[in-house]
């Protein structure tokens, strides 16, 4: 190869447009209010589990402590599976009326949003928790025991719970990219279920058929 060529690249420095996703007003008051939500989170979340554990056997907070891996889990697959979901095929889906699809397309335009109450918030506090809750298990188990002992059950207790979220969330990543679409359009599901449940759909109907009420009242006054 001729030592004077040069690659297209190196003359021209190659520039990449940012993606404007929202204003700086609005991502300040999402940093703020999403820092606000997960102390307060973390504080309920710690103050139940911790509770929960101080009037239960070991077995018991041992399925507390995997239930707790699992919404993590669980949470870490949805967030996942909205930033990789295509919103195409659920604007077919809302054309032809399917039920939950609107908020499936909600959920993609706001992926930013869900990935970090899923992963951040939910995620990280779940992985805090099962933490400090498998510390509290083993003190309990320990309580009897040498210090050798107690440090060997320490540090399997620990290492098993680190392994099972780590190697969960390894297997819920790659099901979550795998399976986006499917994913994004259950949970998109079940949300419509959970608003037109306890009624939010429903007052915003009210409130538009009142207010055509009322137009309809005042131009039958200016036509009298």
């Amino acid at each position: 190869m001729d030592d004077n060529y040069k690659h297209p690249v190196d003359e021209k420095k190659v520039k990449f447009k940012s993606t404007n996703i929202s204003s700086k007003r609005e991502n300040t008051k999402w940093i703020i209010s999403i820092t606000v939500s997960s102390f307060i989170l973390s504080a309920v979340m710690q103050f139940v589990s911790v509770g929960i554990l101080e009037d239960v056997g070991n077995l018991i907070a041992i399925c507390v402590v995997l239930i707790i891996i699992l919404i993590g889990i669980l949470f870490d697959i949805i967030g996942i599976a909205v930033t990789a979901a295509d919103e195409v095929p659920f604007h077919a889906m809302a054309s032809r009326k399917y039920y939950g699809a609107k908020q499936a397309i909600k959920l993609i335009r706001n992926a930013n949003k869900v990935s970090s109450i899923c992963n951040d918030v939910v995620g990280d506090i779940c992985g805090v928790i099962s933490g400090t809750a498998s510390a509290t298990i083993v003190l309990r188990i320990t309580a009897d025991c040498t210090l050798l002992q107690a440090t060997f059950v320490g540090l399997a207790v620990s290492g098993f719970v680190a392994a099972l979220t780590v190697g969960g969330k390894a297997i819920g990543k790659t099901y979550a990219i795998s399976s986006s679409n499917y994913i994004v359009y259950k949970v998109s599901v079940v949300i419509q279920f959970l608003t037109g449940r306890f009624g939010f759909s429903k007052g915003k109907k009210k409130n538009t058929n009142n207010g055509n009420g009322k137009k309809k009242g005042n131009n039958k006054k200016e036509k009298k």
